[in-house]
């Protein structure tokens, strides 16, 4: 949960210090990912109950149904936000080429 976050932190030197207004705010939804990512253990813990992470078809949050949503959003929702923040990082790379391409014309 932490690796796919940090590797993206690491590999794009404009994630960690960022020159931009977008990548200010990509950086910042990175590393509240990777906060995520290392809390992950720890919430994951408080909803389910447990350590194996099991849930029960019980009425109470704490291992129920409810519970067990929200651990597969925070789940899902660290490597979506880590892959999604590159994509964006990517595309404004387009933009921007193009923008430079366009302005050398």
């Amino acid at each position: 949960m932490i690796s796919l976050p940090l590797t993206v932190y690491w590999g794009v030197k404009e994630l960690r210090k960022p020159s931009s207004k977008l990548n200010r705010i990509l950086s910042g939804i990175l590393k509240t990912v990777i906060i995520l990512g290392i809390l992950w253990v720890p919430i994951s813990y408080l909803l389910a109950g447990n350590l194996s992470f099991s849930f029960s078809e019980k009425e109470s949050f704490q291992g129920g149904q409810a519970a067990m949503k929200w651990f597969w959003r925070l789940s899902y929702g660290i490597g979506i936000g880590a892959i999604m923040t590159l994509i964006i990082y990517w595309v404004s790379l387009l933009f921007n080429k193009k923008k430079n391409d366009a302005s050398n014309v």
